[in-house]
C-alpha cells in the first residue's frame, strides 16, 4: 500500500523580516509573499455555475477565497479599495480557472457604493449566490486618546457597515441555497488592547452573522462567519508596528502565522452544498487559540 504523502507543516519561515507599508498595504511588496493557494488549490466543482461577491478580494484572505471559488466553478466580483495591481493579479488567477472576474474599486464604507457593487454583480452574472464580506480596516494604538473620532467611525462603517449594506442589497437577489459569510476574528473573543475598535467590529460581525442566520433561515439563506487567527496579509505590515510584524503569529499553539490559503477551504465549505446544514456558526481558524 502506498503511504499517504506527509502534510506540509512548515508552510512559513520561522521569522518574518522587519517590514512596514502604508495602509491598506500591497501584497506584491510583502516579504515573503503570502500563500493564497495560487499553485496549490485544486477545485472539484463545488460551486459550479454560481456567482459570488468577495470584498477585500484583491489580496490576502480575499484573494485566496477568490482563487478557490473560481477553481470550484464560480464567477467572482472582487470589490476592493484602490489596490489595482493586486486586484488585477487576483483577476488573472480567476480567469485562468476559466471563470469571469469583475473588478470594482471604491469605498465600501459608502452605502451607495455597496448597493452599486451588488447591482454590478447581478448585471454582470445574471445572478448572485454567495456574498463574502471580508474587507476590513485596523490600526494599532497604544493609547485610547490616540484614536481619532474619524478613525473609530471609519473602522465601524467599513468593517461592520459594509457587511450590513451589502447583505441588505443582496437580499433582493439571493435565492434559497444562497450563502452569506462574514469575516470575524480571534479578536472577537480575545481582543487585543491595541486594536480596540477593530476587535469590537469583529465581535459585532460574529453577532450580526448569528442574527442574520436566524432572520434569513426561513428564506433558505445560510449565514456564517469565519474567525481567523494571525494570518499573513497586507493588513499586517501596513497597520502593526515593526516589532509586532517580526513576531507575528508565534504566540499561537501551532507556533506560526497562518497563510490565506489555509482559510479558503472553510469559505468553500460554507458557500457550497457541503455546508447545507451549517448556519449561524462561527468557524475558528486560529492556529490553536481557543474561542469560546
Amino acid at each position: 500500500m502506498t503511504p499517504a504523502p506527509e502534510t506540509n507543516t512548515n508552510r512559513f519561515p520561522e521569522h518574518i523580516p522587519v517590514q512596514q507599508q502604508q495602509p491598506p498595504g500591497v501584497q506584491a511588496q510583502m516579504t515573503p509573499l503570502p500563500d493564497c493557494g495560487e499553485t496549490s488549490y485544486q477545485g472539484s466543482g463545488k460551486l459550479e455555475g454560481r456567482a459570488a461577491i468577495i470584498t477585500g478580494g484583491d489580496s490576502g484572505i480575499g484573494r485566496a477565497v477568490a482563487i478557490a471559488f473560481a477553481r470550484e466553478g464560480a464567477d467572482v466580483l472582487i470589490a476592493y479599495l484602490n489596490e489595482d495591481e493586486d486586484a488585477q493579479d487576483t483577476a488573472r488567477y480567476v480567469e485562468e480557472a476559466g471563470r469571469r472576474a469583475v473588478l470594482v474599486p471604491g469605498d465600501l464604507s459608502d452605502p451607495a457604493h455597496c448597493r452599486s457593487v451588488v447591482q454590478r454583480a447581478v448585471d454582470e452574472f445574471g445572478r448572485l449566490d454567495v456574498l463574502v464580506a471580508n474587507a476590513a480596516f485596523q490600526m494599532s494604538h497604544e493609547n485610547l486618546e490616540d484614536i481619532s473620532d474619524e478613525e473609530f467611525d471609519h473602522t465601524f462603517r467599513l468593517n461592520v457597515g459594509h457587511y450590513f449594506y451589502l447583505a441588505k442589497a443582496a437580499l433582493l437577489h439571493l435565492k434559497p441555497g444562497a450563502s452569506i459569510i462574514g469575516t470575524s476574528s480571534v479578536n472577537a473573543d480575545s481582543p487585543s488592547p491595541t486594536l480596540a475598535p477593530y476587535a469590537a467590529t469583529k465581535s459585532a460581525i460574529a453577532n450580526f452573522s448569528a442574527s442574520l442566520a436566524q432572520l434569513l433561515g426561513p428564506k433558505g439563506i445560510r449565514v456564517n462567519s469565519v474567525a481567523p487567527g494571525p494570518i499573513w496579509t497586507p493588513l499586517i505590515p501596513s497597520t502593526l508596528p515593526e516589532e509586532q510584524v517580526k513576531d507575528f503569529g508565534q504566540q499561537v499553539p501551532l507556533g506560526r502565522t497562518g497563510q490565506p490559503a489555509e482559510l479558503a477551504p472553510v469559505y468553500v465549505m460554507l458557500a457550497s452544498d457541503d455546508g447545507s446544514y451549517v448556519s449561524g456558526a462561527r468557524v475558528a481558524v486560529t492556529g490553536g487559540s481557543p474561542m469560546l
